[in-house]
C-alpha cells in the first residue's frame, strides 16, 4: 500500500476534481436564493444500518470549502449505526454547506458500504487467522477512498496500484514465456531499475505452484480459482515458502472453507465492486 504522504495527495486529488465537476463556475442554485451572509447548521443523518465511514472525509471536504465551518464529531469511522443516529453536525456557511453536501453524500454513503461489506467478511473470517484483502476492481478515480473503506470494515489493502507490488497475473507469465521466465525477468528488472517490491505470482494450477517454488524472492503466491482440495494440497506444499491468498469468486458462502484451508489472506474484489449505498441525508438543522 501507498504511504499516508502519497494517500493524503490522492484524497486531495479527489476533492478538488469532485469540486470541479460539482460547481463549475458557481452553485446558482444558492447563488440565487441564499443570502451571502447566510449561516446555517446540518447534520448527518444515518437512514440504514451498517458501519458508517468517511466521516474524517467529510471533514475535509468541508474544510477545502470553507476553512471556517466548524465540524463537530458525533461518531467516528467504523462505527456500527442505525436509524436515525447522527454521524456529525456542521455549522457555517449556508452556501458553502450546501455546496459541499453532495460529495460529501457520495463519498460517505459508498464508503459506509464498502466497510460494511468488509466487516461482514471480517466477521465470517473470526478465529481462522486469515485475512481479506481488497483488489484494484475500484471505482475509477476515487480508489483512494474505497481502499480507506476497506481499512475502516477491518481489512487489509493489497496494492493501491500498478507501481507499489508486483503482481505476475496469467498474462503477464504468458506473454513473458512462462513462469520461470517471467520471475526472472522480474527479478533483474528490479536490480537495475533498484526498486524494492514485493514479487506476488499468480498460478492456476498445483504444477504451476510447483514451479513457482522452484524460484526464491516470491513474497506471496496467488492461488486463483482452485477448489478446497487443491486449496489444501497448494498451502502444504507452500508452506513456510511464502504467505499465500486465495482468490476468484469467494462469495460470503464459501469464503471461511477456503480460510479454513489455511491462506493467510482472501482477496475479494465484491468488496469495492458489489455493493450497495448506505442510505443517508444531510439536514438542516
Amino acid at each position: 500500500m501507498i504511504s499516508q504522504e502519497q494517500l493524503e495527495k490522492e484524497l486531495e486529488g479527489i476533492i478538488a476534481n469532485a469540486i470541479r465537476e460539482d460547481v463549475g463556475d458557481g452553485d446558482h442554485s444558492s447563488l440565487a436564493c441564499i443570502p451571502p451572509d447566510a449561516k446555517g447548521r446540518a447534520k448527518l443523518l444515518v437512514k440504514d444500518e451498517g458501519i458508517i465511514a468517511g466521516i474524517e472525509f467529510a471533514k475535509m471536504v468541508f474544510e477545502y470549502v470553507d476553512k471556517d465551518m466548524v465540524f463537530e464529531t458525533v461518531l467516528e469511522d467504523g462505527a456500527k449505526v442505525k436509524y436515525g443516529d447522527i454521524a456529525f453536525y456542521v455549522s457555517g456557511s449556508s452556501r458553502s454547506i450546501l455546496l459541499a453536501e453532495r460529495l460529501v453524500l457520495n463519498a460517505m454513503q459508498r464508503m459506509s458500504a464498502i466497510a460494511t461489506k468488509t466487516k461482514t467478511f471480517v466477521d465470517l473470517l473470526d478465529g481462522t487467522g486469515t485475512k481479506i484483502l481488497d483488489t484494484r476492481k475500484t471505482t475509477p478515480g476515487i480508489r483512494a477512498l474505497e481502499k480507506w473503506a476497506v481499512k475502516i470494515g477491518g481489512g487489509e489493502n493489497h496494492r493501491f496500484a500498478l507501481y507499489d507490488m508486483i503482481m505476475l497475473k496469467d498474462n503477464h507469465i504468458d506473454f513473458a514465456g512462462g513462469i520461470t521466465k517471467a520471475i526472472e525477468k522480474t527479478k533483474s528488472y528490479l536490480k537495475e531499475t533498484g526498486r524494492d517490491l514485493k514479487i506476488i505470482v499468480e498460478a492456476r494450477d498445483l504444477d504451476e505452484i510447483k514451479e513457482i517454488l522452484k524460484s526464491d524472492g516470491v513474497y506471496r503466491i496467488l492461488i486463483d480459482n482452485f477448489n478446497y482440495e487443491d486449496t489444501r494440497e497448494a498451502v502444504r506444499l507452500i508452506g513456510d515458502t511464502c504467505l499465500t491468498e486465495s482468490s476468484g469468486d469467494i462469495t460470503e458462502e464459501t469464503i471461511r472453507y477456503y480460510a479454513e484451508c489455511g491462506v493467510d489472506y482472501i482477496s475479494s474484489g465484491a468488496l469495492t465492486h458489489s455493493v450497495h449505498n448506505m442510505d443517508l441525508s444531510l439536514k438542516a438543522v
